[in-house]
């Protein structure tokens, strides 16, 4: 994947126009988790150190565009990137207007670039305009590197020099090191909640891996596809085809997609229902399947331990209640102490990682959700390919 990099920048001197991902929880004019904020530090003080001016790009939250409103401001944002660098970190309200004119080591923010007309239409105009406040354009936003906007892709061709910052780069790198061209053999866990929001990413990695594991209620699914019972489970009974072809599929080129043999059951979805491990050829009409069991996840262990490459996206369990939180525990700390290199990404995968405390033991955690998934399932990212398209 050839793309230029911020690190071979000369940008002394200059104004770099910055796409990042500081789309953070805000509760009451507070930020909550200033995690994305900090991932983009990196580049912002690369450039700083040598002698750069910065002006950052996010969007924040789901803003109707034309029509702010007082919780679309990134105010605490710029605020709290200012605590970071130790910078006053101004917000360019009027940057359309006038033109901000930055010295060597300042930071100045635009607005939620989401309440501009035309970003989410990739509007070439729009583009245009932010290209032209500074020299070099940089992406380090790889939560929206599946999204051609404005912000993200039409920029990238308007802009003179169009390269990818740290924190993109990084992620790009690592995702095709597990991908691309892997040391084997390679395991692939994809669970959540339902086989349609990620058919397709099954599909492609039926292809790729040599063991491709499921979770929650996607392995209910397949579960059923092979004539399991699975009571009240979550499952999509009209998608079981779709579970047999890609199991079909695997196992053609030798490969796998190993299913619990015992799980834990519970009468209701609810942190303190009374749970029970049991066989998989005995869960009950009024069982709900909320954990895969000891031996599953024993099972789960031992194939982590034997992979050479792993990419985890998605709990097995409800790992949000104590009492459903083991499987996800035991694959997590297997996934740590492998010698596989490891990849992690999604929402809830981060929540289980922060939860068990492994952070240090994976290889690579993931900024991108959307994008990390995408990226998986082979689409092509059209923010990065605005970027290879200038290289």
């Amino acid at each position: 994947m050839l793309f230029k990099k911020l690190a071979d920048q000369n940008v002394s001197g200059k104004t770099i126009v910055m796409r990042v991902d500081m789309n953070v929880p805000i509760n009451n004019g507070a930020i909550t988790d200033d995690t994305r904020i900090r991932a983009s530090l990196d580049s912002i003080r690369f450039c700083l150190e040598q002698g750069a001016a910065v002006i950052v790009l996010t969007h924040l939250g789901r803003p109707k565009a034309g029509e702010p409103k007082p919780e679309d401001s990134v105010a605490p944002v710029a605020m709290r990137l200012g605590e970071l660098l130790g910078l006053n970190v101004p917000v360019l309200e009027n940057w359309r207007e006038h033109k901000p004119q930055l010295q060597a080591g300042q930071v100045a923010m635009l607005p939620n670039v989401r309440l501009n007309i035309g970003e989410k239409q990739n509007d070439s105009h729009l583009a245009m305009a932010y290209a032209t406040l500074g020299d070099i354009y940089v992406n380090d936003a790889f939560g929206t590197a599946h999204r051609a906007e404005a912000s993200t892709a039409a920029i990238a061709d308007a802009a003179p020099i169009a390269c990818a910052g740290m924190l993109l780069t990084a992620e790009l790198e690592a995702l095709g090191q597990a991908l691309q061209n892997p040391p084997r053999p390679l395991a692939a866990i994809v669970a959540g909640s339902k086989v349609s929001t990620k058919l397709t990413i099954l599909d492609s990695l039926a292809d790729q891996v040599d063991q491709l594991i499921v979770g929650g209620g996607i392995a209910n699914t397949f579960l059923l596809a092979q004539g399991f019972p699975i009571g009240k489970s979550l499952a999509e009974v009209d998608l079981v085809d779709d579970a047999r072809r890609i199991m079909a599929k695997i196992k053609a080129k030798g490969g796998e997609v190993p299913l619990p043999t015992d799980v834990v059951v519970a009468k209701q979805f609810a942190a303190g229902a009374p749970a029970s491990v049991k066989n998989v050829a005995d869960v009950a009409e009024d069982d709900m399947i909320l954990d895969i069991g000891p031996e599953s996840a024993c099972k789960l262990a031992q194939l982590m331990q034997s992979a050479q490459t792993i990419v985890w996206n998605g709990p097995v369990g409800v790992f949000e209640f104590p009492v459903f939180a083991q499987g996800t525990r035991v694959l997590a700390e297997a996934i740590a102490g492998s010698e596989a290199f490891s990849i992690a990404g999604g929402g809830d995968t981060l929540a289980a990682i922060a939860k068990f405390g492994v952070a240090e033991q994976i290889n690579y955690i993931s900024t991108g959700g959307g994008a990390f998934l995408e990226f998986l399932e082979g689409k092509t990212l059209p923010a990065v390919a605005a970027l290879t398209a200038r290289a």
